[in-house]
């Protein structure tokens, strides 16, 4: 059965057997142009007016995903740590509310190496938080960000991106391990390439028979413009055009499938569906 619960700390989804659990990791508060400036802003405004959001200022939630399975306790990105911004770093008072330790986590998979999804990895020691468990990340992902030349190639405003996604992953490099797309990485989770927000973005699906939540990491990073225009590049974006052409292929696939989601940047608890409509597409949230 696939049921949704919902309860100020969280909201719970089931996959057959499967729970996954969104947790909060606070929320960022960024400057709008970081998404719209390469936005037409005749066309931008009246669409951002019509989902009550502001052009000049953008306050994502961050939305953690924890999956368990059997003995086995996944974590899906670790968040950002209590240093990348005021109002994040709460992963470990949201993940002790469902009466779940550090030391419980068995696995952590990363859909992306920005900050917000990776720098939770370290505790304030500098050493990896969550301390009995096993990591995945793709393999292209691995290698863009764990390669010296990116912190001269990804451009001065996301250096210190490169320079803190290399210092953590270094930290697990020995108990780390890598999957490509179309990987069943767990079983009954799929790895899907969704690449253009990094180069290597990973979105998973969590499947059990015909019912499937798609856990979607920032390939699909917000309620709004991305959805009413996912064909528009975005200036969160590391490739803009290549992540447009995957927001439009989720996009088809979503709706024609009818598949939940959880996003990381969504609204609420970041859980619910897409639908499709006279002018463009809608996040309907059930969290």
């Amino acid at each position: 059965m696939l049921g949704l619960q919902a309860t100020r700390a969280h909201a719970q989804v089931m996959v057959g057997s499967t729970r996954l659990d969104v947790v909060s990791d606070g929320s960022l508060t960024l400057p709008g142009s970081f998404i719209f400036d390469p936005m037409p802003k005749n066309e931008l405004l009246p669409i951002l007016a019509r989902y009550g959001q502001s052009p000049d200022t953008l306050t994502p939630p961050c939305n953690v995903t924890l999956m368990r399975q059997g003995d086995r306790t996944i974590l899906f990105d670790v968040g950002s740590g209590p240093g990348f911004s005021p109002n994040t770093g709460v992963i470990l008072n949201s993940l002790d509310a469902l009466g779940v330790a550090p030391e419980d986590i068995t696995d952590v998979v990363f859909t992306h190496a920005h900050p917000d999804h990776l720098w939770g990895l370290l505790d304030d020691f500098d050493d990896p938080l969550f301390a009995n468990a096993s990591y995945m990340i793709g393999k292209a992902e691995w290698e863009y960000w764990m390669n010296p030349n990116t912190v001269d190639d990804i451009g001065e405003a996301r250096a210190s991106f490169a320079v803190g996604a290399r210092r953590r992953l270094e930290m697990i490099e020995d108990q780390i391990s890598f999957f490509n797309d179309g990987d069943e990485i767990i079983g009954g989770v799929a790895a899907r390439a969704t690449f253009g927000h990094t180069p290597g973005h990973m979105a998973f699906e969590v499947r059990d028979g015909s019912e499937a939540v798609m856990i979607l990491g920032d390939s699909i990073g917000n309620d709004h413009i991305a959805f009413a225009r996912p064909q528009w590049h975005s200036g969160s974006d590391q490739d803009p055009e290549t992540a447009a052409a995957t927001r439009v292929s989720l996009m088809d696939q979503l709706t024609l499938e009818k598949t939940r989601v959880i996003g990381f940047h969504l609204t609420g608890n970041g859980v619910g569906h897409v639908e499709k409509g006279t002018d463009g597409y809608t996040f309907v949230n059930e969290g």
